[in-house]
């Protein structure tokens, strides 16, 4: 593979900064009057504008004003989504303090079931089904539910 370079690339020499300045020198009266043209061209529109510059910054400003409203209203984090989360928060609430009243209500019983024998026994008959001597017990039996019919809609 041979990578010789067959020619030298040309170098450019970079025009002074003295020659730049005296070309922009040169044209800038050109460049008024291409400024100045669109001026006038641009004034009919503008000058209407100018004069009623008070009035659309007012409108502006309002806008500004109802855009931030509704932003606080229905945003992420706004008024109705705040309002969301207040109401699950004392849900939340609700549901803890049930909580801990069964929390309460399995410690009295789990304590019961550790000391009085007469939980003790009310437990044994009524989950093991025991009885005393010469006692009966009588449980219902459960029959199965039977299944409902398959009903096919869709016939082959």
């Amino acid at each position: 593979m041979d990578i010789r370079l067959k020619r030298f690339p040309k170098v450019r020499r970079l025009a002074s900064a003295e020659a730049g300045l005296r070309a922009m020198a040169e044209k800038a009266p050109q460049a008024e009057a291409l400024a100045a043209s669109w001026i006038e061209r641009s004034r009919p529109v503008w000058q209407p504008v100018y004069a009623m510059r008070r009035r659309i910054a007012t409108f502006s400003v309002a806008a500004a004003a109802c855009l931030l409203l509704v932003h606080v209203m229905l945003g992420a984090n706004g008024m109705v989504v705040y309002r969301q989360k207040r109401a699950e928060y004392q849900e939340l609430q609700k549901q803890v303090a049930q909580m801990k009243q069964e929390n309460e209500r399995c410690a009295q019983q789990i304590q019961a079931l550790k000391t009085d024998e007469k939980a003790i026994e009310r437990e044994a008959r009524e989950q093991l089904h025991y009885a005393r001597p010469g006692e009966f017990v009588y449980v219902q039996s459960v029959s199965p539910n039977p299944a409902p019919p398959a009903i096919h809609s869709a016939q082959k």
